[in-house]
């Protein structure tokens, strides 16, 4: 492989080999074949940090378990309407991965995605009376109609066994169960989309540090870059940048001196699970089991007993025990965070410092767990585990977005943000979850703000590939039932009828 790129100039470069670049290089490459794009990465490897399997839970978030995007208002009632919204855009990505699928630009899908029932469990009264309430809230719902409730024992051990099998008999639980769910290695979809890109004229580039970026005199951009193993240097020109790097993404952004950027910063949480790779155990549960997250636990840290499929391989994964470093990136440095730091995002730093001492106090409490306490929280979901079945790992750095605030100075901010300069020239995406499973509406959003006149000429192409897009499912059920229907015949997942 050789360090400088091959063409000094590129109509478009992707920074970062993350599930998110890879998706945006898909959409561009099926959108307008012609263009010429260049990928840069700075590992020897695509999706090696928040895309990988094993720095993720893997879940296809659609909303179907996840507590956090439905909670309860003070008065007891849950608003559908992130939920809703969260597994429209999951169809969204299944359909134009089913696209790839179908037109044999991709793998087999058994490589990325299966079929795991997603299930939310709850202990005690107060929280089976939420849990109710989620349900009743959204079983109404064409997208959530094949949901099940269940407050009995018997009926939730056969769902997941190991939850129950030694747990209290007279213990209040509830659970709800999604048959539809899916585990989705992010890390296995990444390369299997960057082959796609380099078998058809992408210049895909590892072990390059995009080191600067710098506005050119023409309104494109131009990027400075290291090939650390040599300490070669060289320089490329892009007319668009989209700055998909993850946590590094902040970095670079602030870099490249847009107004938008301004104000902008970033926390860093990292994590740990548990992993269980004895397939005797692993094959006694086969769902994503999500809990609720802790007074003052950040949303991603919702403990949850997952089901995993990797490199072909069952195992179970249970966490996240969460922790601090001031890395953006699992392979990034400790100056990531103080380097942030500059004049126009302090003030929100700041203010999200004194109002998140719930948060900082949660950090805390979760770095000094000892392993007995952990393994604790584990018999929480599974009464019989066994401290010495499950190793430690570390899980990937999330970044969450600290923004500006009129009322209260700067808010932190759990979920995604699409960031484009106002000439459509660069693009950017910061945040965490739901991130990878929304990808493909999220790189629809940001092509929407940066290339807003080619848009308009794109909309029949992406119908083409999403037969949903631009349509809400949840509004037209018949619709719903053959896209779920088609998709599942694609990427060779179990069927559950979204009309039943």
């Amino acid at each position: 492989m050789t360090f400088i790129s091959k063409t000094p100039h590129a109509d478009v470069v992707l920074i970062g080999g993350g599930i998110m670049s890879a998706t945006l290089g898909a959409f561009l490459k099926q959108l307008e074949p012609d263009w010429t794009i260049s990928l840069f990465e700075r590992l020897d490897q695509p999706g090696l940090e928040s895309s990988d399997p094993w720095n993720n839970a893997g879940t296809g978030h659609a909303a179907l378990c996840e507590l956090n995007y439905s909670p309860a208002a003070k008065d007891g009632s849950v608003n559908p309407a992130k939920a809703l919204l969260i597994n429209e855009q999951f169809q969204l990505s299944r359909q134009f991965w089913s696209h790839l699928v179908d037109n044999s630009l991709i793998g087999s899908p058994k490589g990325f995605i299966n079929t795991v029932p997603h299930m939310s469990f709850v202990i005690g009264e107060d929280h089976s009376r939420f849990l109710k309430t989620r349900y009743e809230a959204l079983k109404p719902h064409t997208l959530f109609r094949s949901m099940e409730f269940s407050e009995d024992h018997a009926q939730i051990a056969k769902w997941a066994p190991l939850i129950v099998k030694g747990r209290d008999p007279q213990q209040k639980i509830a659970a709800t169960r999604a048959a539809e769910g899916t585990d989705v290695d992010f890390g296995a979809l990444t390369r299997e989309l960057t082959t796609y890109l380099g078998n058809n004229g992408v210049e895909i580039n590892y072990g390059h540090d995009v080191t600067g970026i710098t506005r050119a005199s023409d309104g494109g951009w131009d990027l400075t870059l290291k090939y650390p193993k040599s300490g070669e240097h060289g320089k490329i020109h892009a007319k668009f940048v989209f700055v998909g790097a993850g946590g590094g993404a902040l970095h670079l952004l602030q870099a490249s001196g847009i107004p938008e950027s301004k104000g902008y910063g970033g926390f860093p949480v990292s994590g740990q699970f548990f992993r269980c790779t004895d397939e005797t155990i692993a094959a006694q549960h086969s769902a994503k089991v999500y809990g609720q997250a802790s007074v003052g636990a950040p949303p991603m840290s919702v403990p949850h007993l997952d089901t995993r499929y990797v490199n072909g391989k069952r195992s179970l994964l249970f966490g996240p025990y969460a922790g601090f470093s001031t890395n953006f990136l699992k392979n990034g440095s400790y100056l990531d965070l103080p380097l942030s730091i500059r004049p126009g995002n302090i003030i929100p730093m700041l203010a999200v410092a004194k109002d998140n001492m719930d948060l900082t106090a949660y950090l805390v409490k979760e770095v000094v767990k000892k392993h007995d306490q952990k393994v604790e929280a584990l018999r929480e979901y599974y009464p019989e585990a066994k401290g010495g079945d499950w190793e430690l790992i570390t899980a990937g750095q999330r970044v969450q977005i600290i923004k500006k605030d009129p009322q209260k100075g700067g808010i932190l901010q759990f979920g995604t943000e699409v960031i484009a300069g106002r000439d459509g020239s660069i693009g950017a995406l910061l945040g965490a979850s739901p991130g990878a499973s929304t990808a493909v509406p999220i790189m629809i959003e940001l092509l929407q703000k940066t290339f807003p006149k080619n848009f308009k000429g794109w909309q029949s192409k992406l119908k083409d590939m999403m037969p949903g897009y631009g349509v809400k499912l949840d509004e037209n059920p018949d619709l719903a039932a053959e896209l779920e229907r088609a998709t599942a015949k694609s990427l060779q997942l179990e069927s559950v009828s979204a009309s039943h």
